[in-house]
């Protein structure tokens, strides 16, 4: 019996998602996140890592991906109504060749509050175990994995936005 509540507290425990985000679906095993460097649209190199210490949103997409394209307002929406500090939205374009052009397209479909990234070698792809687009990676803030969504999710409804404030809301020690 030890043994058993043990592999339950060691498990993520977040709470029940919303039904606007029935695609995200909590992990069955706390999973480390990559020792991944991202480069933004400017050139600059970010470790994943520089992050813990807040929830990060990391979604995979692609222009040529209509259900990707169709959920960035939904995600700018959600990054318009947290602060960095709590929750950082990234986007990561996963391209080959694509470099320089992720901040402009999603400029171009209402979603310029939203980290772009570009990753047209797709180790982003490779390292998160990614099949297809888009796929958003909940990181929490000690680095686990801890949900995933494959495939559009209504991220910018009031309910997921109100899902978000709570799960990222300062608790303070008694």
């Amino acid at each position: 019996m030890g043994f058993g509540l043990f592999l339950w507290l060691s498990l993520p425990h977040l709470p029940k998602p919303p039904v606007a985000l029935a695609r995200l679906v909590p992990n069955q095993k706390l999973a480390s996140t990559p020792n991944l460097i991202l480069t933004d649209t400017s050139g600059f190199r970010h470790a994943l890592a520089a992050m813990h210490g807040r929830y990060v949103l990391l979604n995979m997409w692609a222009s040529w991906c209509g259900p990707c394209v169709a959920e960035l307002p939904a995600l700018a929406k959600l990054a318009s109504a947290l602060p960095t500090s709590r929750l950082s939205v990234l986007a990561v374009d996963e391209e080959r060749g694509a470099n320089g052009i992720a901040a402009a397209f999603l400029k171009t479909h209402g979603a310029d509050v939203l980290i772009p990234f570009a990753d047209p070698g797709m180790e982003a792809m490779r390292a998160f175990h990614t099949y297809g687009f888009p796929t958003t990676i909940l990181i929490d803030p000690d680095g686990q994995q801890v949900a995933r969504a494959v495939g559009p999710a209504k991220w910018g409804d009031p309910a997921s936005i109100a899902y978000f404030r709570k799960l990222t809301e300062p608790h303070t020690q008694p």
